[in-house]
């Protein structure tokens, strides 16, 4: 009996083997290996909290005072600790007067706003608050360094309004872009 016929079903095996693996590593990647980003959200009576990503590792904590219109984000850092508060006074980018019991909702959302040539980049998330009885919303992101974060100092410079609408029927204008990247 020669070695081939003897040993013909290994060698079918091992290149079945080496086909399926070079297959795969070509086949298109399907839905479900796509990584999951959660954000999450919680309110308790004038407060409320959610988390949006800064990049892929990182995400950033946000913090709106419903009776103050006051934003304010926070992340922890690379050694510890927690940079920020950043803050943005939600009720004046709003025109919303404190004193009239505004009615406030937070929500984070993936964004991938485009950078202007500084060192400075946009967080991966947008901050959206919006008040109810004027209809009127805002969205924010934190302006910040990876290369900073990196080396464990400060990696955030600014929390911007990004753009400001309204999201009633019959209410005037699209959500108007104001914050750049210095």
């Amino acid at each position: 009996m020669t070695w081939w016929k003897q040993y013909r079903w290994l060698v079918a095996v091992f290149v079945g083997l080496i086909g399926g693996i070079a297959v795969a590593q070509l086949w298109p990647r399907n839905e479900l290996e796509i990584p999951i980003r959660a954000m999450a959200t919680d309110r308790i009576d004038t407060y409320g909290m959610a988390t949006g990503a800064l990049d892929s590792e990182l995400e950033a904590v946000y913090f709106l005072d419903f009776l103050t219109g006051q934003l304010s984000a926070m992340v922890v850092g690379k050694q510890g600790g927690i940079f920020g508060p950043l803050q943005a006074d939600v009720a004046r980018d709003l025109q919303v007067d404190p004193q009239k019991n505004p009615k406030f909702m937070m929500v984070t959302g993936f964004a991938n706003l485009r950078r202007s040539g500084s060192r400075l980049q946009w967080s991966g998330a947008v901050c959206y608050v919006a008040e109810v009885t004027t209809g009127q919303v805002a969205a924010y992101a934190i302006q910040w360094s990876p290369t900073m974060y990196q080396s464990g100092q400060l990696p955030l410079a600014a929390l911007v309004k990004v753009g400001t609408g309204s999201f009633r029927a019959g209410m005037s204008g699209p959500i108007m872009p104001s914050g750049r990247i210095r």
